[in-house]
C-alpha cells in the first residue's frame, strides 16, 4: 500500500513539473544523445566529395552535400551531374507535400508556356512552307504557268492541296469547279494535269456516268463551256479566258495567272455571251 502511495506522488510530481523545468530536460537529452552519437550526426554533414570539410551546398539533382565550388564542379564531373533539380523525379505518397504539389503546378505551366511559344514561332514553320512553294512555283513557272500564292493564313492558301510528283514528274492540282446558273460548287482534289475538261466534268455532267442526284442538279449542262477565272484586274468586270474542253488541264493552264489554284466556271454556251471572254471585245 505504501509502493502504490509512493508511485501516485512521483506520478503527481512529474506532471506539476513546470514548463521551463521541462525545456531544459529535452535540452540536456539532446546533448546527452549527441555524445552518444558524435561521429554519426558530423559525417551526414559532411562533404561528399572530399569528406574533409563541412557541407554548405547541397545538390537540388543528386542530394550531394559539398563545401565549396571546387567540390561541386568536382561532383557534377564524376556524377555527370548538371546541377538542375529533376522535376519529374518519383516522389511516393507518403512523401508528397505542398510543396511538391506547387512544383507540378509550376512544371506544368512551363510545359504551357513553352508549347505556345513554339507554335506562335513562326521561324520553326517558314522554312519548310517557303521551300515547298517556292518549289510549286519553279515547277509551274517551267510548263509556263505563273503560279501565285497567298500569305499564311488565307483560306485558299489552306485549302490548297496542289503537289507536284517528283517520280512521275507532274502536277496533281486541286480544282474548284463552279457552276454558277445552278449555283452549284465542287472541288476537286489532287487532279492530275494530263487528265482533259472532258473527263473531269463526266462525272458531273454526262447522263451515264454521272452520279443521278449531280445530275439532275446540273442537267442544264450537258451542252456547256468552260471558262477560266483570272487574276483580278482593277476593271468594273471580271474577264474569263475560254478554255478547249477537249485538252489536257496543263495545256489549258500554260500562259495563264493561277491563284493557288485554278477554279473553273462551267457556263452554258447560251449564257457564254454574258461574260467577258479575254481576246474579245466587250460588246461581242
Amino acid at each position: 500500500m505504501k509502493l502504490k502511495i509512493h508511485f501516485e506522488q512521483c506520478w503527481l510530481k512529474k506532471e506539476r513539473l513546470p514548463p521551463k523545468e521541462k525545456w531544459h530536460f529535452k535540452i540536456k537529452k539532446r546533448k546527452e544523445d549527441c555524445k552518444i552519437f558524435p561521429k554519426i550526426l558530423s559525417a551526414s554533414f559532411r562533404c561528399e566529395t572530399c569528406s574533409e570539410e563541412e557541407a554548405k551546398y547541397r545538390c537540388p539533382r543528386c542530394m550531394k552535400y559539398s563545401c565549396s565550388l571546387l567540390c561541386v564542379k568536382k561532383h557534377k564531373l564524376a556524377l555527370s551531374c548538371n546541377g538542375i533539380r529533376d522535376k519529374t523525379s518519383f516522389i511516393s505518397v507518403n512523401e508528397f507535400t505542398d510543396l511538391n504539389l506547387l512544383s507540378d503546378y509550376r512544371f506544368l505551366e512551363d510545359v504551357g508556356r513553352t508549347a505556345d511559344a513554339a507554335a506562335r514561332d513562326l521561324s520553326v514553320h517558314r522554312p519548310t512552307t517557303n521551300k515547298f512553294i517556292n518549289y510549286l512555283r519553279n515547277r509551274a513557272r517551267r510548263h509556263n504557268i505563273n503560279l501565285k500564292t497567298l500569305p499564311i493564313g488565307f483560306t485558299k492558301r489552306r485549302e490548297n492541296s496542289t503537289i507536284f510528283n517528283k517520280k512521275e514528274q507532274k502536277f496533281y492540282w486541286h480544282l474548284k469547279l463552279v457552276f454558277p446558273h445552278c449555283h452549284a460548287e465542287y472541288t476537286l482534289k489532287r487532279v492530275p494535269e494530263d487528265k482533259t475538261l472532258t473527263d473531269i466534268l463526266k462525272p458531273y455532267i454526262d447522263p451515264v456516268e454521272s452520279d443521278p442526284v449531280v445530275c439532275q442538279r446540273c442537267k442544264l449542262y450537258i451542252m456547256s463551256s468552260v471558262v477560266l477565272k483570272p487574276k483580278i484586274t482593277f476593271l468594273l468586270f471580271l474577264r474569263y479566258n475560254e478554255l478547249d474542253a477537249s485538252r489536257s488541264l496543263l495545256e489549258n493552264l500554260k500562259n495563264k495567272v493561277i491563284i493557288e489554284y485554278p477554279t473553273l466556271f462551267v457556263v452554258l454556251k447560251k449564257l457564254k455571251n454574258d461574260m467577258v471572254v479575254l481576246g474579245q471585245e466587250v460588246g461581242n
